[in-house]
């Protein structure tokens, strides 16, 4: 067998729908044994939790190998940023959990093995790839929404502060009292006691939620549903592009229908 058969199996295997729930089958359990290890468990059942997160290690190792060498171009194989991610989460879970101190860093990043869900799995790349692309865009809205924010809160602590210094006693308290109305928690229980000292205190309330609840969750989610669109969009067309068009398919009809006309005429 020369190489370029096994690398076309291997590359088969590797794309193989099988191979793939296999490695999001193991992902979701490594994911419940980190969550395991927070429960107080007898002795037996942590030796037999080590051993399973070996398996699983030993699994991400060959799972990466084996997609190295299934990549036609292995110079370019750590060009894309997801092999790359893959490899140094699975390079991170190679190294041994020390006692200590640095145990509890250790088990932090191996944490981060359960995000492999998003390299293997193309939607959840998609939704994250558009996340990161409508990142600039966002900005944009969050320091407009900082603004409102910021002139909100400078006029929560000039009226309301001899009310209750706890919620309103200077801009920085008054930031988070406005998160905690923006998120309607509790929100009236604020707005009541300041309504008794201003009863027309209501419209700033009303106004703030409009602002920031409303209007300005509502242009993030459409920025984001936006670039989601987008991506989804250039993942189609990918995924098709060596498909025949109409276009494609209609000239070639037509040629062939010229070409069997020649024939008879022959």
């Amino acid at each position: 067998m020369n190489s370029k058969t096994l690398e076309s199996r291997l590359h088969a295997l590797a794309n193989h729908p099988v191979f793939e729930w296999t490695a999001v089958c193991v992902i979701i359990t490594s994911a419940l044994l980190l969550g395991a290890k927070t429960f107080e468990i007898s002795e037996t059942s942590t030796r037999l939790l080590a051993w399973l997160d070996w398996a699983i290690t030993v699994f991400f190792v060959a799972e990466i190998s084996l997609r190295f060498y299934a990549c036609p171009d292995k110079k370019r194989f750590f060009s894309d940023p997801w092999n790359l991610f893959d490899t140094i989460i699975v390079s991170v879970s190679l190294m041994p959990v020390p006692s200590g101190d640095q145990a509890l860093i250790a088990r932090l990043i191996r944490v981060f093995r359960v995000l492999r869900m998003v390299s293997i799995i193309p939607e959840l790349r998609i939704l994250l790839n558009s996340l990161i692309k409508a990142l600039p865009q966002l900005g944009y809205v969050i320091l407009l929404m900082f603004i409102i924010f910021y002139i909100y809160a400078a006029i929560g602590t000039t009226l309301f502060e001899q009310i209750n210094p706890t919620l309103w006693g200077d801009i920085a308290i008054s930031l988070l009292t406005l998160f905690r109305v923006m998120t309607f928690e509790d929100w009236t229980d604020v707005m009541y006691e300041t309504m008794a000292v201003y009863p027309i205190s209501w419209a700033y309330y009303l106004s703030f939620i409009f602002f920031t609840a409303f209007a300005f969750l509502n242009m993030v989610i459409g920025i984001v549903v936006n670039v989601l669109d987008q991506e989804q969009s250039k993942a189609y067309k990918a995924a098709h592009e060596d498909e025949p068009t109409i276009a494609s398919l209609q000239a070639e009809i037509v040629a062939l229908r010229e070409l069997i006309i020649e024939q008879r005429r022959i």
